[in-house]
């Protein structure tokens, strides 16, 4: 995509929202922009995170403006650095983020604190070592993923027994949130002495996820269990399965609960998840933000982690 392409790609999401508002300076406290960058908006969590944030802002409107970006497949972490660069020249006050990498937005995000922009890190966790080698603290407003995950495996662990054969579909494998859920699910796995034959990333994507779950039946007939990292994930485990004649002999759980895994878990296809409250995970990220605005809080004096909760989902 071309620098002028993309300008006016972000103009136009603006115009929609009914929310650009021209180049000026910083808006005063009382009135600032903030800027949500999120990862793929073909993921229906991030559909959600992106509605919850627009309707809290159509409440809020005489508080604050709101700028909604998201890219077009979860691993595209260029076009997540340039809508963030792009944000920069748009001189928002804050930028609220789910980096599509927890190491690659870093430098970047780096230049947006130098600006004078806060930035508040939702759903995936900013690399804690990237963080300190550019010298910033970005705080991470969202749910612990291990102790999720680990809620999600531990219902599924009720139905096996010592020596099961699992496989797990982790997310990007650069992203904390990923390698986190994939530490909850082997907590539970481990407590139970089942075993885990395999770990490989879906990217988060049902058409990945896919491709990968009918290899992982092939290479273990047996298996017993497919822990899915996200929804997206679990629905093309789910479809990978019944293509291998396996419905109901293979269990899969998953992690968000978005609304296409509902009938799932009705009828047994599913076994569990994990609601996050994603509607309202971009949510807490703004009022992070704009706290910090108002107060004039510098980047370094923002708390750490402000944990918000999860809680698993069955039938």
């Amino acid at each position: 995509m071309n620098t002028r392409r993309f300008a006016l790609k972000t103009m136009a999401a603006m115009t929609t929202f009914g929310l650009f508002a021209g180049s000026h300076a910083f808006a005063d406290a009382a009135h600032p922009k903030v800027a949500l960058v999120m990862k793929s908006l073909a993921n229906e969590f991030f559909q959600t995170m992106q509605d919850g944030a627009k309707a809290y802002q159509k409440q809020h409107s005489k508080n604050f403006d709101l700028i909604s970006n998201g890219i077009k497949d979860e691993t595209d972490t260029a076009a997540q650095i340039k809508i963030v660069q792009q944000m920069m020249v748009e001189k928002v006050d804050a930028i609220v983020i789910a980096p599509a990498d927890s190491k690659a937005l870093v430098p970047v995000l780096k230049e947006a604190t130098a600006k004078g922009i806060i930035v508040v890190n939702i759903d995936n966790k900013l690399d804690a070592d990237a963080l300190k080698e550019k010298g910033i603290s970005v705080p991470f407003v969202g749910p612990n993923n291990r102790t999720g995950a680990k809620l999600v495996g531990d219902y599924l662990a009720k139905t096996l027994k010592a020596g099961d054969k699992v496989a797990i579909l982790e997310g990007v494998s650069t992203t904390l949130n990923a390698q986190q859920r994939t530490a909850g699910f082997k907590d539970a796995m481990a407590a139970v002495k089942a075993n885990v034959t395999n770990v490989q990333s879906g990217e988060w994507e049902m058409d990945k996820a896919n491709t990968i779950a009918s290899a992982m039946l092939r290479e273990t007939p047996d298996l017993k269990a497919i822990l899915a990292g996200n929804d997206n994930m679990a629905l093309g485990a789910v479809a990978a399965i019944k293509t291998a004649g396996k419905t109901g002999k293979v269990k899969v759980v998953g992690y968000d609960n978005i609304s296409a895994i509902q009938p799932m878990l009705k009828d047994g296809r599913v076994l569990a998840t994990a609601d996050q409250y994603g509607a309202q995970q971009a949510v807490f990220g703004i009022e992070t933000a704009l706290k910090a605005v108002k107060a004039k809080t510098p980047q370094n004096q923002l708390p750490a982690v402000v944990e918000t909760k999860v809680k698993l989902v069955t039938k």
